[in-house]
């Protein structure tokens, strides 16, 4: 059963739905099909000139169009070696603060421990001289890593805070509205971009259980945005600059995972519901520059693209597969956990510690830290954590006596342990005001149930050897590799979270380049999906842009039972075609704050006849102005007048005109002594539909087609109009989005009393404190 919104947070959703503009896609593709004529125009225009002349004039005619159709190209790949070269940096950075908190290199402070101890093969700190812990002491080690953690942590979180708010969070839900066509200013900037990347490294060596790979999304579409934005094509169209984004999210994952074609498979699944043939190529040839250039770099001098990366040399059986659909299920069961507690974790948040964000981040880093440090699998970096889990079992295999029979039940043990543990750490700290993501925590935790299940299937073959379902074992040859089942948690955990299913099969075959292990991937897969969609949850992202009230559009269709006309707007400003005066124009758009207006024939009838954007009227009232003497009572004519330029037509709906010499005919033509036409920038053919079309239907035009609003008429006649946000509102105040399926109110009350109870005792001990003092 879906959840009921309260009256207070359906107000506060509706409050966030009007923070945001809508980019009209269709007015965007019109002005794009404009620049496009006039840049053909300039380009294919007859040469001028004899001789020598005419030959110069042609070859740079030739050289501007190479330059023109190679200029997608160029932006494509100057953003893909940026971003590779930004994730090379940032791992490098990671690594090195991640081990400082152990110790110090002697030989060179700058060093990370593995390349401190370069030729030394072991695990082991004891065996590297240069490698000096920063105490001999278990209890002086612990108080320096705790300190540590907290400095991480807290200049992070002040960074994020004072500097770049955007820069928190993973990113992911909010450049998916993005994409969709909904505006946030500042959200790509320079500055989010810069603070983001210096304080990823910062959060990740603090402890806290996040991860980078999806801030990394967000930090390399900052990058693409913060390129294109320096080129004029990308600069003046939306529709190009929604390709770089793509393009740049998949390159995001591309590096995060080492997986090109992985990171094309997120964008497609994940980021966008429109994704067109040119946008895949240009996606994956993006995600193929950066992660070249990360290759290039080679940030772990190790060959390998991320820490984890792993290969696979010995087959399976079939009887595991009943071990595999065990691990599928905890990916599901893991993924509607998480989704469930870490939304209502993030609502008591927001209620009592929006305040306090630096001081959340440094209690959750010491809170993490504390606990962690006693536990080998949670005291080192996640992704060397998954890296020694998803190892096989041969001589350099063995952390920790990890591969030890006579201590499997000890490692079985730790590894439940870090499992819970870190389950409950990423619940109440994926979401705090610093970059977070949620991709290699979910990893970890699938990878550390994954290995212990690995080792009690091997410790099972062992006591029943040659019998039962382990018979088709030979002998003296490893049967069982708790590595892959590592492997495979990993990915059921990362499914069950993020919901989504193919790009996981690819992303994990890009890492381990294994084909045999293609089989039990899709199996551990269909199997979480399956739990999941039994148990009705969606992915975290969605979950997230549903609790933090950005609008957006969900791809599954639901079915309303209502017509268009339950949601539309009927109370409307419209402009007649004739009979305004500039006074009166200007008099509306200084009283209305609305996009555009519906223009209707000047009698009763409001006949439809087209529909102009606000910015348009007054781009037109600004430069005719600078023309003419306009007085206040000069007529205002929306209308075909008798004599119009052909050239009116074929521009209309581009504002501003690009062409000096179109615009300042266009402009002449429509400012004259005695009116002010506005009739080449009506669009005379705007999105209509009828009132009695399903709201379904219309909810499908504004996801394909991306209409700012659709007009509804009838019979010709203006009845209203709807836009996305119109839609939104119905489906919010309906109750029939797709919430979570279960009470929040009873999580919620208890985290309130655990609140209460926290800061009486507290009070109390403080008041103590002042008694002791005083006496």
């Amino acid at each position: 059963m879906a959840s009921s919104i309260s009256q207070a947070e359906y107000s506060e959703h509706i409050k966030r739905y009007e923070d945001f503009t809508t980019v009209d896609w269709i007015q965007d593709s019109i002005s794009e099909r404009n620049r496009r004529i006039l840049k053909s125009r300039s380009l294919y225009s007859p040469s001028r000139g004899h001789g020598i002349q005419s030959t110069l004039v042609w070859l740079w005619t030739q050289l501007k169009k190479v330059a023109d159709a190679g200029q997608t190209w160029f932006v494509v790949s100057l953003v893909g070696v940026c971003i590779g070269a930004n994730a090379a940096i940032i791992s490098i950075v990671t690594e090195w603060l991640s081990d400082i908190k152990m110790g110090y290199c002697y030989d060179a402070w700058w060093l990370n421990q593995q390349f401190c101890c370069w030729e030394i093969e072991t695990d082991d700190d004891s065996g590297c001289e240069s490698w000096h812990l920063w105490s001999d002491v278990a209890i002086a080690r612990w108080f320096v890593y705790i300190m540590f953690a907290m400095a991480f942590s807290f200049t992070a979180a002040h960074l994020v805070r004072s500097l770049a708010k955007y820069a928190a969070g993973s990113g992911i839900s909010e450049i998916k509205c993005i994409l969709s066509g909904f505006v946030m200013k500042g959200f790509l900037g320079f500055s989010t971009w810069f603070i983001k990347s210096l304080t990823l490294p910062l959060v990740i060596a603090s402890g806290l259980s996040v991860g980078k790979e999806g801030p990394s999304v967000h930090v390399a579409c900052c990058t693409g945005y913060v390129v294109a934005r320096l080129f004029g094509r990308f600069s003046r169209s939306q529709g190009k600059m929604r390709e770089i984004l793509t393009a740049s999210s998949a390159a995001g994952v591309a590096v995060a995972f080492g997986a090109p074609i992985g990171g094309v498979l997120f964008s497609i699944e994940e980021m966008t519901s429109n994704f067109s043939i040119k946008t895949m190529w240009r996606s994956f040839f993006c995600a193929l520059v950066a992660t070249v250039t990360l290759s290039a770099m080679n940030p772990y001098r190790s060959g390998k693209l991320v820490l984890f990366q792993v290969t696979y040399d010995r087959d399976w059986h079939f009887f595991e597969i009943i071990f595999f659909v065990i691990l599928g299920i905890f990916g599901g069961l893991y993924g509607a956990f998480m989704v469930k507690f870490n939304m209502q974790f993030s609502a008591f948040r927001r209620k009592h510690l929006a305040s306090y964000p630096v001081v959340e981040a440094m209690t959750l880093a010491t809170l993490t830290a504390v606990i962690s440090y006693w536990n080998r699998f949670l005291r080192i970096d996640m992704t060397e954590s998954m890296a020694v889990l998803f190892r096989e079992c041969d001589t350099k295999g063995d952390y920790d006596n990890l591969c030890q029979t006579s201590h499997q039940w000890t490692m079985a043990n730790s590894l439940f342990i870090a499992t819970i543990l870190r389950i409950i750490l990423v619940v109440i700290s994926y979401g705090c005001k610093v970059p977070c993501g949620i991709f290699v925590p979910s990893m970890a935790i699938g990878a550390t149930f994954g290995r212990m299940i690995g080792i009690m299937v091997k410790a099972m073959e062992r006591t029943f050897s040659g019998s039962g379902i382990f018979a088709v074992c030979q002998p003296d040859v490893p049967c069982i590799t708790p590595g892959t089942y590592a492997f495979l948690g990993a990915a059921a955990a990362l499914s069950g979270v993020m919901r989504i299913t193919v790009t996981v099969v690819v992303i994990m075959f890009e890492l381990t380049g294994a084909l045999t292990y293609i089989l039990p991937t899709m199996i551990v897969l269909l199997v979480t999906k399956a739990v999941g969609d039994f148990l009705g949850v969606t992915g975290i992202a969605d979950e997230a842009i549903r609790f933090n009230g950005y609008p957006f559009l969900d791809k599954d269709d639901h079915a309303y039972n209502v017509p268009v006309s339950a949601v539309i707007k009927t109370e409307l400003h419209t402009i007649p075609e004739s009979g305004m005066t500039l006074q009166q124009l200007e008099e509306l758009l200084s009283q209305t704050e609305v996009k555009g207006f519906p223009v209707v024939t000047a009698d009763s009838s409001r006949t439809l006849l087209g529909y102009i954007e606000r910015n348009d009227i007054r781009h037109v009232i600004d430069n005719a102005g600078q023309m003419h003497d306009l007085s206040p009572e000069t007529p205002c004519s929306f209308k075909r007048g008798a004599e119009q330029h052909e050239h009116e037509t074929s521009f209309s709906g581009l504002s501003p005109i690009d062409d000096e010499d179109v615009a300042l005919d266009l402009f002449e033509s429509a400012a004259t002594p005695g009116l002010l036409n506005f009739y080449p920038w009506v669009n005379r053919t705007p999105l209509t539909v009828s009132p009695q079309l399903p709201l379904e239907i219309a909810m499908q035009l504004f996801k394909r087609m991306g209409p700012r609003v659709i007009l509804v008429e009838d019979h010709g006649t203006l009845v209203g109009l709807v836009t996305i946000k119109d839609v939104l509102r119905f489906t919010l105040s309906e109750g029939r989005s797709k919430h979570n399926a279960w009470d929040p109110e009873q999580f919620e009350g208890f985290m309130e009393e655990a609140w209460e109870w926290t800061t009486h005792r507290l009070q109390g001990a403080v008041s103590w404190c002042r008694r002791l003092v005083r006496r």
